[in-house]
């Protein structure tokens, strides 16, 4: 009896567990999927920390140079937004974009979740972090990080909001870029099927594609 009531606790506390696991991460997506709910000001400078299939890179950001940028990016890494999320658009010498989450139910309730634009107030140069726009005022989840001195999308209004430090940019040069630019213009991955599909679409149909293993907010920047 007593070996029999060892064993029912801990069948009982397994089960507890995987009970508390999984509200967690449930709450975690619910919350996620309210936008509106996801407005907190970031601070004056902070850092988020990137791990990957190819190795750990750290984005600085520093409010002033683009405010509303810097609060969204907060935001989607603080929740977890990012976690999972392919690197789908990697295009040497130009850039590499993410921001599609691998979940489809998460993209409808961001998909119209946008924020008003920022002044530029820095260059597109290596390593600097800035949102993609499809126009005035369309900023959501996707962001790019410069691999070369892409000064002539400053005019455009393409407004950094952070930089990769630390020698990040090694990582960030060696995520996979064979599939190229994204279809039609291309051979890689088709964006609305991105959004509609998810991770399952680039699993199936571009698996070398490097992904977001984590992202989590480092407050503060270094001491200099």
């Amino acid at each position: 009896m007593h070996l029999m009531r060892k064993g029912l606790i801990a069948v009982l506390l397994l089960v507890c567990a995987i009970a508390v696991g999984y509200a967690f991460s449930q709450g975690g997506k619910s919350k996620l999927a309210n936008p509106a709910a996801l407005t907190e000001k970031a601070p004056d400078v902070y850092r988020a920390k990137f791990v990957t299939t190819k190795g750990e890179f750290v984005i600085e950001v520093t409010r002033a140079w683009a405010p509303n940028g810097a609060d969204r990016f907060y935001n989607l890494v603080k929740n977890g937004y990012y976690d999972n999320c392919r690197f789908f658009r990697v295009i040497s010498g130009f850039m590499v974009q993410f921001g599609i989450n691998g979940d489809p139910n998460l993209n409808t309730a961001w998909r119209q979740a946008r924020i008003q634009d920022d002044p530029v107030k820095k260059s597109n140069t290596r390593g600097n972090v800035t949102f993609a726009t499809s126009g005035p005022n369309s900023r959501t989840t996707q962001v790019f990080i410069n691999f070369g001195s892409n000064a002539g999308l400053d005019g455009q209004g393409f407004a950094p909001f952070g930089k990769v430090v630390e020698g990040g940019m090694k990582v960030v040069d060696s995520l996979y870029s064979g599939y190229g630019e994204g279809a039609p213009g291309g051979n890689g991955p088709e964006q609305g099927r991105c959004q509609m599909e998810g991770n399952a679409y680039l699993e199936k149909s571009f698996p070398k594609l490097d992904l977001i293993k984590s992202a989590v907010i480092v407050e503060g920047a270094a001491e200099k």
